[in-house]
């Protein structure tokens, strides 16, 4: 009978290590939701294919949408998301940078996680309160303000997109914190070792290299606006075939329109489920919706990975 060695032994372990129960329920539990996944997106992909035979690449360009005459365009449902999205980012960006500075650079450090913590909670209010929220305090105020351009409702894309911000703002507000807060503080103190201000060290120092953290907060912040469907739908108008005659025209944004989200969740998918052209072109917008969200997704996330650094050969 040969000895075990030490090295035997070091062999014995590593392998017992590589194959232990938790690493096999982390592939076995990863896998199974890579393959929900994968089942999610063929699944759409199959139930959508007769909209794509009947309107082929009409579907994405189209602008008109009458279900009763088998007529599918979703040019204007995507135009409305991206508007919304767009009004949502530009009104969080700010005040969630600003938070995020605020509460990483200017606090006191006992101070920061009671208020942090606080901005989070706003991500756990289920979207229908924010809907309600919208309705009772928001709608009635964003049509008076926009009296002069003689507005038919309160239910506006401008509407949604500004209870949107709030709604992404604990997204943005709570990574760009933590990108700020990656940043070394010896990094800090040896910026104020050589004389700048506090003000002079964040503007140098910090943001330069948290930067890419708080783009990528957007971007998922942006991914969370595309997915959310409820507080949309009270307040946008859910007016079809809004498509604008100039692009770059404010006054779609005081008016009614639909987004993707809006279309899903409302009666119309529980209508199209007798009619297998009409439930294809509700599946594509639900492809449509799920591909924006995911390149968002994608591009947020390889922001926030750290580039790797590799020595240089010899």
């Amino acid at each position: 009978m040969e000895p075990v060695t030490d090295a035997g032994r070091s062999k014995s372990r590593a392998a017992a290590a590589r194959w232990s129960g938790t690493r096999v329920m982390t592939f076995a539990f990863s896998a199974l939701a890579l393959a929900f996944f994968a089942a999610m997106v063929l699944m759409l992909i199959g139930q959508s294919v007769p909209v794509w035979r009947h309107e082929g690449f009409g579907y994405l360009t189209g602008t008109q949408w009458f279900f009763q005459h088998h007529e599918f365009g979703a040019r204007a449902m995507i135009y409305g998301t991206v508007v919304v999205s767009t009004v949502a980012l530009a009104l969080a960006a700010p005040i969630g940078w600003g938070a995020a500075l605020f509460t990483s650079e200017v606090l006191p450090g006992r101070w920061r996680l009671p208020v942090k913590a606080s901005i989070e909670l706003l991500a756990g209010i289920p979207s229908v309160i924010y809907g309600l929220l919208g309705i009772l305090l928001l709608r009635e105020r964003v049509y008076d303000a926009l009296q002069p351009f003689e507005p038919v409702s309160g239910d506006t894309l401008l509407t949604a997109g500004i209870l949107l911000a709030v709604m992404v703002l604990p997204t943005v507000m709570t990574l760009c914190d933590d990108a700020l807060r990656g940043v070394p503080a010896a990094q800090r103190l040896a910026a104020r070792g050589l004389g700048l201000t506090r003000a002079e060290a964040v503007l140098t120092v910090v943001l330069p290299q948290a930067w890419r953290g708080m783009v990528a907060a957007l971007l998922l912040a942006t991914g969370r606006a595309l997915g959310e469907g409820i507080a949309v739908f009270m307040v946008v108008g859910r007016q079809d075939n809004q498509w604008p005659e100039n692009l770059f025209s404010l006054r779609p944004l005081m008016e009614a329109g639909q987004t993707l989200n809006s279309k899903l969740v409302g009666s119309e998918t529980n209508i199209a489920y007798g009619d297998p052209l009409h439930w294809a072109a509700m599946g594509g917008l639900g492809l449509i919706l799920l591909v924006m969200t995911l390149g968002i997704t994608w591009a947020g996330a390889r922001m926030i990975r750290p580039k790797e650094v590799h020595a240089p050969r010899a």
